[in-house]
């Protein structure tokens, strides 16, 4: 199976704090699940801890390598920029990673890497990974609070997309 590709400075391990949510699920393909990722304003439909998406300079719907966006989460305002986008394609995972930021001070600033991976496997399967890590303040704080703010809200977005692939797919 495949990995996510970090940049520098966001390999896990390394950061203020990390988070792994994978689901493998049968009966859909990445090109099933990739609209529904690549097009930031469907995530409020399916993932109700996003909120308030827009593409900009005018681009959009869909994600491409090198825009900018904006999206609330976590309670965190977050400006974002696509750093890898890979469409699926048969024989290679389709790959979407961000890096996102909000704040602006010392106390503040959060800086990710958020990282998705969907990749077909064999026996009608599908997996879907998603990746984050962090940088800043509020990541120390995130990485320690019980339950997992993280891991149970990447969660809820992986549930979320695959419920909305299998409804359109009927």
């Amino acid at each position: 199976m495949s990995d996510i590709i970090w940049p520098v400075g966001y390999v896990p391990g390394y950061t203020d704090n990390f988070c792994s949510n994978e689901v493998i699920v049968r009966g859909l393909r990445a090109a099933d699940l990739w609209p529904l990722l690549n097009a930031p304003g469907l995530w409020p439909s399916y993932y109700l801890n996003s909120a308030n998406v827009r593409i900009d300079g005018g681009m959009g719907p869909q994600l491409e390598h090198g825009v900018r966006f904006y999206f609330e989460t976590f309670g965190f305002p977050v400006e974002a920029e696509v750093v890898e986008h890979v469409v699926p394609v048969a024989g290679q995972p389709a790959r979407i990673a961000w890096h996102g930021w909000a704040g602006s001070t010392p106390e503040d600033r959060l800086d990710v890497h958020h990282a998705w991976l969907i990749e077909d496997l064999s026996g009608d399967r599908v997996r879907i990974l998603t990746q984050e890590t962090q940088v800043g303040k509020p990541a120390q704080t995130l990485a320690t609070t019980k339950p997992n703010p993280m891991i149970n809200g990447h969660q809820d977005w992986l549930d979320g997309i695959v419920a909305a692939a299998r409804a359109q797919a009927q």
